[in-house]
């Protein structure tokens, strides 16, 4: 099994690349899906069908050509597939509050209930084998670090505060209904959130293991661009996922020699130099700026030939990992890489058998193993690139006799 991550600033050109890169593995005889993650879906229009993806399959893979598929959410059908009781719980709690019935409706769609759909697909995918490779299109830089977050988030929610608001829900419940008009959650709504959890059970650990899932972030030689991948490459590290290459799309080619492109070039040629000192060993892979619109499945052919030469591009192209816990004379050490930031720009935090690190507005929660939780100490340090987190001053779980 093989998963790969498209993410970027929005318009540098994800869809394309994962386009082109699912029909390179699907021409190797990979059975392989184009998963879209972002809500403005346009995967059925860079393969140019002729009608919308929603209209002809609801959400369900659609088969595209031998060994392709390309599939995009379909928020309602996932409504009724997996968020049934949820969904009523919420759209009746709105209703409370005097909007109309449709209304209520309609802002029950949360956020979030898209990419939690199409984490089942995924988790569902790998664990019954149903595809070689799933490819995703990643929505821009913010819904992308969302999409990432939620398996933590959901985790920490279920052990932290799940049981204890349903033991609420359950005991004070009663008296609430007789007092309040504001509905109470039951049982349904909560056996319907831990099957949820059931289901989703697993799919981080796909995502964290550098084996199966990698990122690829595409980017453009402008400044603005590169200080988004940077961005986004730092923040892909701190939740652990392993970044194997960077796509350098839409370089003017050499033989353009128009004095109106000269400064173009010359400012392009600045900024490549720049994403090589950025991202070194990680690979960069040129991707020049093509004549016409890339549309339709000769064009996207036509593109994984100039990504990927004679390439695999299934492979992994740099396998370093961002975390590592080792343990040297007695202490332990979790070593994080976490570019382009300094001390100041990270709070740590350890609260009993976790670790909260906050990077700006991002918050990651890592679980200790228990050698590592029981210390007394815990400081940090930057070495370079690398978060270095040292945790000491005790016995390190080590029963007394």
């Amino acid at each position: 099994m093989r998963i790969i991550f498209f993410a970027g600033k929005g318009g540098v050109g994800k869809t394309s690349v994962a386009a082109a890169t699912g029909i390179r593995a699907a021409e190797m005889g990979k059975s392989t899906v184009i998963m879209s993650l972002d809500v403005a879906h346009s995967l059925s229009d860079i393969f140019d069908l002729e009608r919308s993806l929603l209209d002809q399959n609801r959400g369900k893979p659609l088969k595209v050509s031998k060994n392709l598929w390309i599939q995009e959410m379909d928020v309602q059908e996932e409504i009724e597939n997996n968020w049934g009781d949820i969904y009523k719980y919420i759209s009746s709690l709105l209703s409370t509050t005097g909007l109309d019935d449709i209304l209520a409706e309609e802002l029950a769609i949360l956020p979030g209930m898209e990419e939690v759909s199409l984490l089942l697909y995924i988790n569902r995918y790998v664990r019954d084998k149903v595809f070689d490779v799933i490819i995703l299109d990643c929505a821009p830089t913010g819904e992308s670090l969302r999409f990432i977050s939620i398996p933590t988030t959901l985790e920490w929610y279920i052990k932290k505060i799940f049981k204890m608001e349903r033991a609420i829900a359950k005991y004070v419940g009663p008296v609430a209904r007789r007092v309040y008009d504001v509905p109470i959650p039951g049982d349904d709504y909560f056996d319907a959130v831990e099957y949820l959890f059931h289901r989703l059970r697993g799919v981080d650990e796909i995502l964290t293991d550098p084996q199966v899932t990698t990122v690829r972030l595409i980017t453009n030689p402008e400044k603005i661009v590169l200080k988004e991948t940077r961005r986004v490459f730092m923040y892909f590290c701190l939740y652990k996922m392993s970044i194997d290459a960077i796509i350098m799309n839409r370089i003017l080619p050499g033989h353009i020699n128009d004095t109106y492109f000269r400064d173009w070039r010359k400012s392009q040629r600045q900024y490549i130099e720049k994403a090589e000192k950025y991202f070194s060993p990680i690979p960069i892979f040129s991707v020049n700026l093509f004549r016409n619109e890339i549309l339709g499945y000769e064009s996207l052919k036509t593109l994984a030939d100039q990504i990927y030469l004679k390439r695999d591009p299934l492979k992994r192209f740099y396998k370093g990992e961002p975390y590592s816990l080792i343990k040297e004379n007695g202490e332990y050490r979790l070593i994080m890489k976490l570019p382009f930031l300094a001390k100041e720009d990270i709070e740590l935090n350890k609260l009993s058998d976790e670790l909260i690190i906050r990077v700006g507005s991002y918050k990651r929660h890592v679980l200790l193993p228990r050698q590592v939780a029981a210390s007394k100490s815990v400081r940090a340090t930057m070495e370079g690139e690398h978060l270095c987190i040292h945790f000491g001053g005790d016995d390190h779980g080590q029963e007394q006799g």
